[in-house]
C-alpha cells in the first residue's frame, strides 16, 4: 500500500455502472464474514443456513456469493443495480478503497479503466480512506472458511 496516493485525499464518487458488481480479472468473488452472512439472511428473511445454501459457495476453503450466470454478475444485481444495497458486504462496501488497490499503479491505471467514478466527484479524505481500508482489512480476516471434518 503506498499512502502516498491518497494522503492528500482522493475524488471519488460512484457513477453507478456496476462494473464493480461483475468479475472482471482479479475482481471477482464477493467473501463473506459471520456478520455479512446474518445481515444478508435478515434482510431477505431467511435463516442464515438458507441464505448460504441458496446463494453462497466455497471456493479455496473460503465462503463467498455464488456468482449467478456465466458472464460473472452479481446474483443480487438486477438492472444494474444491487437488490441488497441496504444490507450490502463489506467487501461492497469499501470498494474501491481497498489495500491492494492503494498504488498508484493500480489506482491511476487499471482502476482508472474499470471504475468511472475515480476522479469524481468530492474528495474523500486520507482519513476517511484509512477507515475504509482498516474495516476492509479486518473484514478480510473473518471471512467464513469451510469447515473441514
Amino acid at each position: 500500500m503506498d499512502k502516498n496516493i491518497f494522503k492528500k485525499g482522493i475524488n471519488f464518487q460512484c457513477q453507478g455502472s456496476s462494473n464493480c458488481c461483475v468479475s472482471r480479472g482479479n475482481y471477482g468473488y464477493v467473501y463473506l464474514s459471520k456478520k455479512d452472512l446474518t445481515n444478508l439472511a435478515k434482510y431477505l428473511n431467511l435463516t442464515t443456513n438458507l441464505f448460504e445454501k441458496k446463494y453462497c459457495e466455497f471456493s479455496d476453503g473460503y465462503l463467498h456469493l455464488r456468482e449467478f450466470n456465466i458472464n460473472g454478475n452479481c446474483q443480487f444485481l438486477t438492472n444494474k443495480k444491487c437488490s441488497i444495497y441496504a444490507a450490502r458486504p463489506i467487501q461492497c462496501r469499501t470498494w474501491p478503497f481497498w489495500e491492494e488497490n492503494m498504488n498508484a499503479k493500480k489506482w491511476e491505471g487499471e482502476l482508472l479503466d474499470f471504475c468511472p467514478g475515480i476522479g469524481k466527484g468530492r474528495k474523500i479524505s486520507a482519513s476517511i480512506i484509512q477507515k475504509k481500508i482498516n474495516r476492509e482489512m479486518k473484514n478480510d480476516k473473518q471471512i467464513i472458511k469451510e469447515e473441514k471434518g
